[in-house]
């Protein structure tokens, strides 16, 4: 899954009180942007095996900091107690740790058996990974469901378009995800790659978010 990540960020985002949208699609892919961060490290590791599952070659074998659920809650709980540092407000806090945690239990539908609950076997893993025919349309579904909630539940006075082109570019980064070429090795390319594409859709979306605000009512923007 990969912006299927940011339908909890989305939904959360329209919440009065809420972090923005950019930290919030930070919090969304926090457990990634770290993996990525401990691969270049050597902390963690991944190879590539191409046909180990039907749409990512990727045998993401030792992860125990990062995608097992202790790490993910440790991880919400630090980028929790940043966010409310920054904003000293507890909603924008708890939203943010949720958005975090939730990536575990998204990805536990599409992975094969590589997550862990404590960095230890059991592996674990639905493995929709395997039916590109049932995996991609519930990705679709689940950010065209909270894009669509997100505009309903905000406004803006000016610079609505800006939403456009987030979802312009939501849509980019999962047709090169899907249909790009493939690695055929692991090399640092990989999570530099990922980090570079994180911190592009924060940054658009942060940007995206900035002139919108909650309200009552589902008038769009």
């Amino acid at each position: 899954m990969f912006i299927g990540h940011f339908a909890p960020a989305l939904i959360v985002a329209a919440r009065p009180k809420a972090a923005g949208l950019g930290t919030l699609f930070v919090a969304a892919q926090l457990v990634d942007i770290g993996f990525a961060a401990l691969l270049i490290s050597g902390v963690e590791a991944m190879r590539i095996v191409p046909g180990i599952s039907a749409m990512n070659p990727m045998d993401l074998h030792h992860m125990p900091f990062t995608h097992s659920l202790l790490g993910a809650l440790i991880w919400a709980k630090i980028f929790g107690v940043i966010v409310w540092f920054a904003t000293r407000r507890k909603e924008a806090a708890i939203g943010a740790a949720l958005v975090v945690v939730s990536h575990w239990f998204l990805d536990l539908i599409v992975h094969i058996p590589d997550l862990t609950l404590f960095g230890l076997p059991p592996k674990l893993g639905f493995g929709l990974w395997n039916y590109p025919a049932a995996a991609m349309p519930l990705e679709l579904a689940l950010i065209g469901g909270a894009l669509f909630y997100y505009a309903r539940h905000t406004h803006a006075a000016v610079g609505g378009w800006r939403l456009w082109v987030l979802i312009a570019l939501l849509a980019l980064a999962q047709a090169v995800d899907w249909f790009g070429p493939k690695q055929l090795v692991y090399s640092l390319a990989i999570p530099a790659t990922m980090l570079g594409a994180y911190a592009l859709l924060a940054a658009v979306a942060a940007w995206a978010g900035a002139p919108r605000e909650p309200v009552t009512s589902g008038a769009v923007a």
